[in-house]
């Protein structure tokens, strides 16, 4: 019979229709909630994809193209020195200082090139968690005591989480390892200093471009904010000099996609987003358009974003629906949040980690949002367990790692996450709560 086979299909669009029919349109709640869902994807789309997103996934095309197989694996690889392993990607993730969205086409470029599961994994929590800004602020405006924990968990997580991702995975981990030893070392086509000053103006323009603003508007970190731009740009032109002396691109070429640019930083200098995304524009013109090492470059970088940014964008819809942004309401009622995260139970610490954990969180962010939940009741040891969990995840940043890595270390990886921010937050919440 027909049904036999078809009776799936026939299911899955009776729910459709029916989702449809009974679709509460009209209802104050549900309408905030479609429009909490576009604003929040409208700001994600204006303070994040082109800033963060983009100087990403030319980071992660860069580490496919132009760090060796033979260079990932000495240092991250399955069958590396596990004290270097563990250093390199923690220090590798605090430096980058990124959201829990920004880090995944880094993580997919370091693990694409073979680096172990248990060091990849540590990289991918330690880039938005392990944040000295936000950990400063954590520090001056949720008191000395949240940052201490929130900067001892964090560094700990990072390490732990990945050794134990390893263990879970150790039939698999073990099999790499062997594979791995009989990869040959290709030869590397530019010096190792060369490779890392190419890396290191692309990390600086990431960094300073998605330089925020600090609470005072004194000392360094003002002084660096104030000048967030200036430094955004040179980092920019000393990068367009070595594609040319370095990756022999023609200067010709280098300076047309350099010029819309500097005229539009000249034109326009009060909004200087414009001149980053025509400067990103020129530089996917200018790889695609080349051949050898530069178009497989742009090939890579593109297929990070085929596969990120779709998903992405698509949780970022879901996290607004459900959650709202700070301050408005989604689905969900903030008053059910705060009532949930009360005391330092079992369960409001779980709540916690777990709303966290769904939530997204741009960069310092968590702090203003926290310091609300506090203010309503919150306990402090469920403050940190949603410290310790929400930069780190977000339903974007799920929904990607699932294509990435697989729904089965997915799972594992986000449940570590949220049992050892809530055993934290609770032992946090015991002992100087």
């Amino acid at each position: 019979m027909l049904w036999k086979t078809e009776w799936k299909a026939a299911a899955g669009i009776l729910a459709v229709f029916l989702a449809c029919f009974y679709l509460p349109v009209g209802a104050p709640r549900f309408d905030n909630a479609v429009m909490e869902s576009l604003h929040l994807v409208k700001w994600y789309a204006q303070e994040h994809v082109l800033l963060c997103l983009v100087p990403a996934f030319f980071i992660a095309g860069a580490i496919s193209v132009f760090i060796s197989q033979a260079s990932v694996m000495k240092y991250l690889g399955a069958g590396a020195n596990k004290v270097l392993a563990y250093a390199v990607a923690s220090v590798s993730g605090t430096i980058l200082a990124v959201c829990s969205c920004t880090v995944l086409p880094l993580f997919g470029g370091i693990w694409r090139r073979g680096a172990g599961l248990g060091p990849a994994v540590a990289f991918l929590y330690s880039g938005p968690a392990i944040n000295v800004l936000a950990i400063v602020l954590t520090a001056r405006i949720l008191g000395m005591e949240l940052g201490i924990a929130r900067a001892v968990g964090a560094i700990a997580f990072s390490v732990i989480i990945g050794l134990l991702m390893h263990l879970i995975f150790r039939k698999e981990e073990t099999e790499k390892a062997i594979a791995q030893a009989g990869v040959p070392v290709p030869e590397v086509a530019h010096p190792l200093w060369q490779t890392a000053t190419y890396f290191a103006l692309m990390v600086a323009i990431l960094v300073f471009a998605n330089w925020g603003k600090p609470e005072y508007d004194t000392g360094l970190w003002y002084c660096i904010y104030s000048a967030k731009w200036a430094i955004t740009a040179v980092c920019a032109a000393v990068f367009g000099v070595v594609l040319t002396v370095w990756f022999h691109l023609p200067w010709w070429k280098v300076a047309l996609a350099a010029a819309p640019a500097v005229l539009l930083a000249v034109l326009f200098p009060q909004q200087p987003v414009l001149a980053f995304a025509a400067a990103a524009v020129g530089l996917a013109v200018l790889t695609s358009t080349s051949d050898g090492e530069m178009g497989e470059w742009f090939g890579v970088t593109w297929g990070f974003a085929k596969q990120i940014l779709p998903l992405l964008l698509g949780g970022v819809l879901i996290a607004g629906a459900l959650l709202g942004r700070p301050g408005d309401e989604g689905l969900i009622p903030n008053a059910w949040v705060t009532w949930a995260v009360g005391g330092n139970s079992l369960t409001s610490n779980f709540l916690a980690a777990l709303i966290g954990a769904f939530m997204y969180f741009a960069t310092l962010t968590e702090v203003p949002i926290l310091q609300g939940l506090l203010g309503s009741g919150m306990g402090k040891g469920p403050a940190l367990a949603l410290l310790l969990a929400g930069p780190a995840l977000s339903l974007p940043n799920m929904l990607v790692l699932n294509s990435i890595m697989g729904t089965q270390k997915t799972f594992v990886y986000c449940t570590l996450v949220v049992v050892m921010a809530t055993v934290s937050g609770i032992l946090f919440g015991v002992f100087l709560g």
